[in-house]
């Protein structure tokens, strides 16, 4: 009898681990771009790429789908979790944390790894003012969370946490951003200058009408001037790629597009400006 149970569950066995299986990369994609259409998504996750990116360092991190998209962020090519996520894994995965002070200008953390090690990490408002950080609207704003950030994101790289290797809170990414370096360096004078190269970008006009889908498409992004009218071509994009109108390449260009021409209506709204000109957005938006 015991024999005749087990036959039958292998079958079942072996369809539970096949709904376990962790989708494919093009297979995350497509999630994302589906997602994307919900506006569940972050902003900052702009197509199913990113989406996918995103998932894949979630799940060294052992964050699930929707979880590593609420807490990780890719600032110019960093991945950053907010220090908070960071403690919170920390102790999921058997540390311990506790603060010995924590005001407006001195934070102490004490902290001990799941291997028994122990270290106690401070940081205070001295400390911002020499690294160049006081000048940060958030320190003056939130001083308290400021420094607790800062010295639970030292403590545990002091520590050793391997949870933490590579990983940054966003605002350690925009505090440490070097200030660019004079053209030329200390020897500018003695350099000729070089005259700026002509950057030509494109014109639209109606030669780029062609009878193709993808340059119909084009003409109707060009000329929309809602971010509904957007979002809705998006959209349509999405199915045309779906139902094989376009290739991958041609719905990323246009996407490409798409996203460009709506950072540029946002921009203009912001200003206060009415009047798009379809020309002008379609040359700014190529040449992103």
């Amino acid at each position: 009898m015991s024999t005749e149970i087990s036959t039958n569950t292998a079958p079942a066995r072996g369809l539970a681990l096949a709904s376990h299986e962790e989708p494919s990369f093009d297979s995350l994609v497509s999630m994302g771009d589906a997602l994307r259409r919900t506006g569940f998504l972050p902003s900052h996750i702009k197509d199913g790429v990113s989406f996918a990116a995103i998932v894949l360092m979630g799940r060294e991190l052992g964050m699930g789908t929707m979880a590593a998209c609420r807490k990780l962020q890719v600032i110019k090519g960093t991945v950053t979790e907010r220090a908070d996520s960071q403690l919170a894994r920390f102790k999921s995965c058997g540390g311990r944390a506790q603060f010995k002070e924590l005001s407006e200008g001195k934070a102490v953390v004490w902290l001990r790894h799941p291997n028994g090690d122990e270290h106690v990490e401070t940081f205070t408002m001295e400390d911002a003012k020499r690294a160049g950080l006081a000048s940060n609207d958030n320190y003056a704003k939130h001083p308290k969370a400021m420094l607790r950030s800062r010295a639970i994101t030292a403590g545990l790289k002091s520590l050793g946490w391997e949870g933490s290797v590579g990983i940054y809170d966003p605002d350690e990414i925009s505090d440490t951003t070097p200030e660019p370096a004079p053209a030329g360096g200390a020897y500018a004078q003695f350099v000729k200058p070089q005259p700026e190269p002509v950057v030509v970008r494109p014109k639209f006009n109606d030669t780029l009408a062609t009878e193709t889908p993808l340059g119909k498409a084009r003409i109707l992004v060009s000329k929309a001037t809602t971010v509904e009218r957007l979002e809705k071509l998006r959209s349509t994009a999405d199915e045309r790629l779906g139902d094989g109108t376009f290739t991958r390449d041609e719905h990323k260009s246009l996407c490409d597009l798409i996203h460009g021409k709506l950072d540029i209506l946002l921009n203009a709204q912001d200003s206060g400006t009415e009047h798009f000109d379809g020309q002008e957005v379609e040359a700014e938006a190529n040449a992103r």
